[in-house]
């Protein structure tokens, strides 16, 4: 026994408890209890084993534990426990008046409190069998609480069963014994675990089934787990089968909750959409949790305010989802969008009020008064057989959004403790959804209504093109974006067209692309051509992405760029100046239907910095369309699929967006449509804007042109030819003001430009009079003092046109000036 004892191996045992607990044990007397170290010293003795080998404890603690041991015996006489932390077997011992005894021991390998390691054994004798035991076998099967056991014959008609089987089959066993599981619980299922049982019979293997019954009178719905195993005698003889059943009804329905609370975090919250949020609630937990179940929200959340739903009186809420058991719902109160009002006492009331979920019985026959209120609710109850409800709080935030309503009519058993837990885990995962999908909505229709009021409310009347444009912004997964288009009419007639697209997506991109805007219309102010205006434009992106932006805020900053398309089209000479800075190509169409890509030069996004922005002036005829747009337009992933299914490529997008523009339409809004339908069928994955303008060429009957003497004498000669022009063009109204501009205009060039002069007269929807010099010094206008003879000239041509302005040339610069037809601007100048 000492070499036993002193073995390292690497069985562990719980054998303390055991051996503290030994004096309550049975038949303590008769059992051997001995407790030895990791030194092979007997440190325990109880009176079994003095009974045993006749050793009072005195005489035995603390000697060595081989003293008990009779010659030839080993530890090699006690073999491991297969799978278990001991070791057992029959040891020779040494009783204490010399005696060679045998016993069976049953060895566990122990740890004390300190750490210190030993064995603990147990021996006794061997018993016969009692007349009890039969008994104590019998009324063990019979009166088992959790194992439902019953024995069916070669024909699988019952024999014996116990009472937890009895009580599963709301049959005693005289009712029973003789019947088949058939004959008892005639469903599918039945014929499945009989079948199983012939199995059993037939190959004598072991069958497993898991079942689902209610026994009659039961309201509630049991799981168990059957063990079927062939019965046979001694002698080998098959007698029959046994299925032992334990009832796993609780297990059952944890493992069902968790597995709807897994459905739930996959299914639940997958949008940003409120509507759709609360129906995926509903959609996972009928019918799962309940047979009916709806999503009302608080009216006031409509309107951006919270509900005080801690004082009393009625709550308005509008029913957003629901779902049943039965198709379409028909025993909802409420259509989807429909507001009710549900007074104070009734559940949906009290769960908002107390922030707890709310659980009732309803009696058809005793209806409460919130229901025996509403004949349609009475109605329902009646039709359908509603007996439990309960409504629990949609919270998240600390913010009270709206209520879930959850009721049963189909499954008998009414809403236990368990369902309120279940129901309150799911309510609260979705409410954070839902409360992230209503602020991700107000605030992207913050960025929409942010986007939309610093995109042109209404594009400006001018004669040089005829347009029409549309923006789609992104869908709700993108945000979004800074896409932007903008016509802006020019001196001249002429007429500047712009594209734009920020980069990134969010308030943040709209404010950039409202500042873009602005500076784009402040630069195309003074007349810079296409070139020069993007390298400016270039310059401010790279400040904003460099440092704060005007109100010191660093978060404005960082990772600013954008992409540009600036086109000025003049139609005096059907002739159109375009450059571009990262932004796809535009798209011409001829009035013969042909369709192409002008090759611009390739310029730099804007932001970059250093790198220069060229240009390209093409010939337009009257009547060609030209298409402006953003990438969203052609490099698409709502095209690859549902829900987006990788990004189209761009030269196929390109081709698409060529053939729908070539496409016969009979107007410029049916061509936006055309290619917004033939491009994004549905929402984009990016903000898409489109602008489409047809141009036209001003008659040259309406063009008048003088080249002017450098000589002040030649004022009065230039005077009356424009007065003359005036005259045949019947706007004779208009003559003396023109002439006093004409005259100021051409002596400011004479006088302080440089030859050659020119004069030149328009009409177009305003009457434009121009004059041009090789001069490159820009006039300005300047307050006159009382007794200056000079200065007052442009002060004078600034008071009688609608605006006027200078723009450089190639060579010079010209002064223009604007006035309304039909008189004087701001009433009579006198």
């Amino acid at each position: 026994m000492r070499a036993y004892a002193g073995e390292r191996d690497e069985y562990v045992s719980d054998a303390n408890d055991a051996v503290s607990d030994a004096s309550d044990a049975v038949g303590e007397p008769f059992t051997a209890r001995v407790t030895v170290d990791g030194q092979g010293a007997v440190t325990g003795w109880n009176d079994g084993a003095a009974r045993l080998l006749g050793y009072a404890p005195r005489e035995i603690l603390g000697r060595p534990a081989t003293t008990l041991l009779a010659d030839g015996s080993t530890a090699a006489d006690l073999r491991p426990s297969p799978g278990l932390p001991r070791r057992q077997g029959t040891l020779a011992l040494r009783h204490r008046d010399g005696r060679r005894l045998e016993a069976r021991v049953l060895a566990h390998r122990r740890t004390g409190d300190q750490g210190d390691r030993g064995w603990f054994l147990v021996a006794a004798p061997a018993a016969p069998p009692r007349p009890e035991d039969d008994a104590l076998m019998r009324w063990g099967f019979l009166r088992s609480p959790s194992c439902a056991t019953s024995v069916y014959d070669t024909d699988l008609r019952l024999r014996r069963s116990n009472r937890t089987a009895q009580d599963a089959l709301g049959l005693t066993e005289e009712e029973l014994r003789g019947l088949r599981m058939t004959d008892v619980l005639p469903t599918p299922l039945s014929q499945e675990v009989e079948r199983r049982m012939r199995q059993t019979l037939e190959t004598g293997e072991p069958q497993y089934v898991e079942n689902h019954a209610r026994a009659p009178g039961e309201p509630r719905e049991h799981a168990w787990s059957v063990h079927l195993h062939r019965v046979e005698d001694a002698d080998g003889r098959v007698l029959g089968v046994a299925a032992t059943g334990h009832d796993m009804t609780e297990q059952h329905r944890a493992r069902e909750r968790l597995q709807l609370i897994a459905e739930a975090s996959s299914r639940i919250g997958g949008t940003l959409d409120v509507t759709r949020t609360a129906q995926e609630l509903a959609d996972v937990a009928v019918p799962g949790l309940a047979d009916f179940l709806s999503v009302d929200l608080l009216t006031s959340f409509e309107q951006g305010r919270e509900e005080q739903t801690a004082t009393g009186g009625p709550l308005l809420l509008r029913r957003v989802a629901h779902q049943s058991v039965l198709p379409g719902a028909p025993e909802a109160v409420l259509a989807l969008g429909d507001v009710d009002e549900y007074p104070a006492g009734s559940p949906p009331a009290e769960s908002l009020r107390s922030g707890r979920a709310v659980r009732r019985r309803i009696d058809a026959a005793a209806l409460p008064e919130w229901v025996a209120g509403d004949p349609l609710r009475v109605a329902r109850v009646h039709d359908y057989g509603f007996h439990s409800l309960m409504a629990v709080p949609l919270s998240a935030r600390g913010t009270t959004l709206g209520v879930v309503v959850l009721a049963r009519h189909r499954r008998p058993d009414p809403f236990q403790a368990d369902d309120v837990v279940l129901a309150e885990e799911l309510a609260a995962r979705a409410a954070v959804c839902i409360d992230n999908a209503r602020r991700y909505t107000r605030e992207r229709a913050t960025s929409v209504a942010l986007q939309r009021s610093l995109l042109p409310q209404r594009l400006p009347e001018q004669s040089a093109v005829e347009v029409a444009s549309r923006y789609l912004p992104a869908d709700v997964r993108a945000g979004v974006g800074g896409d932007w288009y903008d016509v802006i009419p020019l001196s001249g007639a002429r007429v500047a067209l712009v594209v734009g697209d920020v980069v990134g997506h969010g308030i943040h991109a709209s404010a950039t692309m409202g500042r873009l805007r602005t500076a784009v219309r402040t630069l195309a102010d003074i007349d810079l051509p296409p070139d020069e205006l993007l390298t400016h434009l270039d310059d401010l992106v790279g400040l904003l992405a460099t440092g704060t932006d005007a109100l010191g805020d660093p978060e404005a900053a960082g990772d600013v760029g954008a992409t540009c398309l600036y086109a000025v089209y003049d139609p005096l000479v059907r002739r159109c100046t375009l450059a571009r800075a990262g932004h796809p190509l535009p798209a011409v169409v001829t009035p013969d239907g042909e369709v192409e890509l002008l090759a611009l030069p390739a310029g730099p996004p804007l932001g970059l910095g250093g790198l220069p922005f060229e240009s390209l002036e093409v010939e337009l005829p009257e009547g060609s369309l030209l298409a402006l747009y953003t990438d969203g337009l052609i490099v698409s992933r709502s095209r690859g699929g549902s829900g987006g299914g990788g990004a189209v490529d761009v030269d196929d997008g390109t081709s698409r967006l060529c053939r729908a523009l070539a496409a016969p339409a009979a107007s410029l809004d049916a061509v936006c449509d055309t290619v917004l339908a033939d491009l994004i069928p549905r929402l984009p994955s990016d903000d898409v804007a489109l602008l489409v303008a047809r141009t036209r060429a001003l008659d040259p009957s309406r063009i008048a042109t003088w080249d002017v003497a450098s000589d002040p004498a030649a004022v009065a000669e230039t005077r009356k030819r424009a007065v003359d022009q005036l005259e045949t063009w019947g706007l004779t109204d208009a003559a003396f003001v023109t002439e006093l501009i004409v005259s100021e205009l051409v002596t400011n060039a004479i006088r302080h430009g440089r030859p050659p002069v020119q004069l030149r007269l328009i009409h177009d929807r305003a009457l434009i009079c121009e004059v041009s010099d090789g001069g490159g010094t820009a006039p300005h206008m300047r307050r006159a003092r009382t007794y200056d003879e000079g200065g007052r000239g442009l002060l004078l041509v600034a008071q009688l046109s609608r605006r006027w302005g200078t723009r450089p040339g190639a060579k010079g610069k010209t002064i223009w000036a604007e006035q309304t037809i039909d008189g004087p601007p701001g009433g009579s100048w006198l």
